[in-house]
């Protein structure tokens, strides 16, 4: 890319799905923004990519987040993304720490867009593990509904178990199931063959970051999950929910 002259703070904007070429490109247009007078570069990323491996799991291999983490942190000012798929690491500041980083939350602009819909009041929201918890009990709270999390055994990289505390709770109610990213579909395809069993009547399922490929709509459909919508964080067929507002919120 070419850029000509900058201005003294500059925003980058990149969502980082597929992300080895876009790396490179923010680099090469780090260097040319600089070097054309851009004294403040902030960087946009509302999906924000190798965030999740903060640890050794294979002999040999590279903490992803940690290399990617540092070369975000030596090139922009400041990072703005949304629902940083972290792990164990608390907080999004401890893996830039040397700039400003802000770990957005996407629950105010789905609740605005699902209460302007027609939402049956004795719908269930469902997170599919405990991870969950946190933004599925802000989108219950923000539309008053009850909500309900899920136990995850995972048996392989692709193979999970699900199960409910209570899964009576589900009989004869509709079901909105929020997960903060979808990639292989594995653990939404099988929350949602749980709810079916439990009796639940309708299964629409809502997403932060949608990183599957369009085609594996046709076996979410076929688990039973009736709709799928995701926000404008990746390109996606699903993209339902835009964080315009959100994003331009947090620049201010």
């Amino acid at each position: 890319m070419t850029v000509g002259s900058a201005a003294p703070t500059t925003i980058v904007y990149a969502s980082l799905d597929q992300p080895n070429e876009k790396l490179l490109a923010l680099l090469f247009a780090a260097e040319a923004l600089r070097r054309e007078g851009a004294r403040r570069l902030v960087l946009v990323a509302p999906y924000l990519c190798y965030m999740r491996q903060d640890a050794v799991f294979r002999h040999g291999e590279a903490v992803r987040q940690r290399v990617v983490g540092r070369l975000l942190n030596n090139t922009f000012d400041r990072i703005v993304t949304v629902y940083a798929h972290l792990h164990r690491t608390a907080a999004l500041q401890s893996i830039f720490p040397d700039i400003e980083a802000d770990n957005i939350s996407a629950m105010p602009a789905i609740a605005e867009a699902l209460a302007a819909g027609s939402l049956d009041a004795s719908t269930v929201v469902v997170g599919p593990d405990p991870e969950s918890r946190p933004w599925v009990s802000d989108i219950a709270g923000r539309l008053g509904l009850t909500h309900a999390v899920a136990q995850k055994t995972r048996r392989s990289d692709r193979s999970v178990v699900i199960s409910f505390s209570n899964p009576s709770v589900f009989a004869g109610r509709p079901v909105l199931l929020v997960d903060d990213i979808v990639s292989s579909g594995g653990t939404l395809i099988a929350c949602a063959k749980g709810l079916a069993a439990a009796g639940a009547i309708a299964i629409d399922a809502v997403i932060t970051h949608a990183l599957f490929p369009a085609q594996m709509l046709a076996a979410l459909d076929e688990a039973g999950i009736r709709s799928v919508r995701s926000t404008h964080s990746v390109p996606h067929p699903t993209n339902a929910f835009p964080l315009d507002d959100l994003l331009a919120a947090a620049l201010r």
